[in-house]
């Protein structure tokens, strides 16, 4: 079975954990080698993210979980990347 690189979610999450704070409990599930949060929308309670996960072999199950346990929600899963190597996309005429 392939082994997952590279995931992208989109995130609802309360401001409270930090995205300090939840990209340091995703960074150290195992298989995970880097965890990058950007803030797209910021409302009076919650944030709109983009989590951007690299590694050698990510468990969507354990980083949704640990999503959930910090009170946010996977609203959408925008990027899988799966295989031996990381490939980026290309630009196609529909760009």
């Amino acid at each position: 079975m392939g082994k997952v690189r590279r995931l992208v979610l989109d995130v609802l999450k309360p401001l409270e954990p930090t995205i300090i704070e939840l990209a340091e409990q995703l960074s150290v599930l195992p298989g995970v080698e880097a965890v990058n949060i950007s803030i797209y929308e910021i409302d009076r309670r919650v944030e709109n993210a983009k989590l951007t996960i690299e590694g050698s072999d990510l468990s969507y199950e354990e980083v949704a979980r640990v999503i959930q346990e910090n009170g946010g929600t996977v609203h959408s899963i925008d990027e899988v990347v799966a295989g031996k190597i990381i490939i980026d996309d290309s630009a196609t005429p529909q760009d």
